[in-house]
């Protein structure tokens, strides 16, 4: 089992969070994830820079394993151009990035004025980009001529050594089906037990991550205050984060999240046997790699009392010490 921490491209800004790379290189974390959006999910968490930058910029400050959590390859940015952005990095990283992906959400998609597909769409969607990027991969001219993608005289120069592994988001038995299907490994943010154990049978037990939030704090007050008023939006109900289509849209929605609803969901403050407990249902589930994000300014100190606290205990409970991936 590897730990490792969630860098939120809606909360900080790029120089943030290269600070907490390399922070949570130094701390003992193993391996990093990173948001890609267009928007914040709120104008309060303020950020969304462009995470190849982002990400070329982090091989050059650490040396842990970095994967996209997650990237929609259909819309924002074609199948073919992802392709070329994920080749590069994975180069840059010495063959240390893996691509996570998904169906995305109206809040990061639709900003060309495309209509918004429906999720059965969606998913065709994602399935042909993954089959087009893979073609691309291999340093062939590429014609491709599907029902959502045209591709033309189409050849990727610079490559790694090997192809990037793809893995693929699932929140719902439909997405994980094709994540077992045609990912490399699962990526989700929920414990959810029935569906892990769907892409372990269907993809004959690839590797699987999740990821959640932490909202570090001097006090327990203090990082509900944090979380309710960054990420009250992570409390919304059934597809209500696929199809809003702005900021302050979540913002209207987020009013019927109640403070102690997110109390609730939500780890605050700095006990760190809570911390520890938060992994547990990702633990007993038998994921290969958790990760955990901040919510808040605090987070230079929760890195370091992760490091020092929580993920000794964590390992303890899991499986033990852990090598970074390559």
């Amino acid at each position: 089992m590897k730990i490792g921490y969630f860098l939120s491209c809606e909360e900080y800004g790029p120089h943030e969070l290269i600070e907490q790379a390399v922070l949570a290189e130094q701390a003992g974390f193993d391996a990093l994830w990173i948001s890609d959006h267009f928007h914040p999910w709120n104008d309060e968490q303020g950020e969304s820079p462009f995470v190849w930058g982002v990400i070329g910029a982090l091989a050059q400050a650490t040396k842990l394993p970095v994967t996209t959590a997650v990237t929609c390859p259909t819309m924002r940015i074609s199948p073919a151009i992802t392709a070329q952005a994920a080749a590069t990095a994975a180069v840059l990283h010495e063959g240390r990035f893996r691509l996570g992906v998904g169906s995305g959400e109206a809040l990061n998609e639709h900003i060309h004025g495309d209509p918004w597909p429906s999720a059965d769409i969606r998913l065709e969607m994602l399935e042909e980009a993954v089959e087009v990027m893979r073609k691309l991969w291999t340093g062939e001219e590429v014609d491709h001529r599907g029902r959502h993608y045209t591709v033309e005289n189409a050849r990727i120069y610079t490559l790694p050594d090997e192809m990037p592994e793809v893995y693929v988001s699932g929140f719902g038995p439909k997405a994980t089906e094709l994540a077992g299907r045609i990912g490399d490994g699962y990526v989700t943010t929920t414990p959810d037990t029935d569906l892990l154990e769907q892409f372990r049978k269907v993809s004959g037990g690839k590797p699987a991550m999740a990821g959640f939030k932490a909202a570090y704090a001097p006090t327990e007050d203090e990082g509900v205050d944090h979380a309710h008023r960054l990420w009250a939006n992570a409390g919304l109900p059934g597809e209500l984060a696929q199809v809003l289509p702005s900021p302050k849209h979540f913002e209207q929605a987020s009013t019927l999240v109640t403070r102690e609803q997110t109390r609730e969901a939500i780890v605050g403050g700095p006990d760190v046997d809570r911390h520890v407990q938060s992994f547990q249902p990702y633990v007993e589930a038998g994921f290969e790699e958790i990760y955990v994000a901040n919510i808040g300014p605090h987070y230079r100190e929760m890195i370091e009392a992760f490091g020092k606290d929580v993920l000794p205990a964590v390992r303890a409970r899991g499986a033990g010490p852990t090598e970074a991936s390559s």
